[in-house]
């Protein structure tokens, strides 16, 4: 078995890929450990799952700090009391500054609701269905200071249906989200995944532009 992989997860709502990843991470062989999870808002669920589970929690409130280079400051402070070899940022609904993505190079992950590059930013559901897309999913990949814009590690792909509405689309790519975030952690701690020179790696191979591909 691998060594311990302490994982640090940033939140600000829900928490359902926080969910996904405590139930998978429970009574398996991933090294990774979530040391603790952080959000922005006190009021997110999340935080209520995190110690449910046992995880220790913390509260950075955005709002208390002028502008995003202090209260990024703040937070690249309170992760590393955790001392985490990986973050990953689950529902965490803020614009990173390019210091933070810096220093957490290699080892901050992300998960978007679209098969990037397509789609960045918000309403990807949406966006998708008024472009009549034929497929849709979800990305996992490395965090750049490009916004959705780092090295893919992993897609999972699903068919868009004639009678699909923003949120019927939306709950199909959450059951993808809750399979490949967990996926990719687990590579990452076992260290099969990393970012190399010219992108994601896995197993020691470079890994293709649309990542891991996962047709479902």
């Amino acid at each position: 078995m691998s060594a311990p992989c302490n994982v640090v997860v940033l939140i600000s709502g829900s928490g359902s890929n926080l969910q996904a990843l405590i139930d998978n991470l429970q009574g398996n062989d991933n090294p990774a450990r979530i040391s603790a999870v952080i959000s922005n808002r006190a009021e997110a669920y999340g935080l209520i799952r995190a110690t449910t589970a046992g995880i220790a929690t913390e509260v950075l409130d955005h709002k208390a700090f002028d502008g995003r280079e202090a209260f990024d400051a703040a937070l690249i402070e309170l992760i590393d009391r955790h001392d985490p070899q990986l973050v990953v940022l689950a529902g965490f609904m803020r614009i990173l500054t390019p210091a933070f993505v810096r220093h957490y190079q290699g080892r901050l992950l992300n998960i978007h609701p679209s098969l990037l590059p397509k789609y960045k930013g918000l309403h990807t559901h949406q966006r998708a269905l008024e472009a009549g897309d034929a497929e849709h999913g979800c990305s996992v990949h490395f965090v750049t200071e490009e916004l959705d814009g780092g090295p893919l590690v992993v897609q999972a792909v699903i068919p868009v249906q004639s009678d699909d509405t923003p949120g019927s689309l939306a709950q199909r790519v959450h059951v993808q989200e809750h399979h490949i975030y967990p996926l990719a952690v687990g590579w990452f701690a076992h260290d099969r995944l990393r970012l190399g020179e010219y992108g994601a790696m896995l197993d020691g191979q470079p890994l293709p532009a649309t990542g891991y591909l996962i047709r479902n």
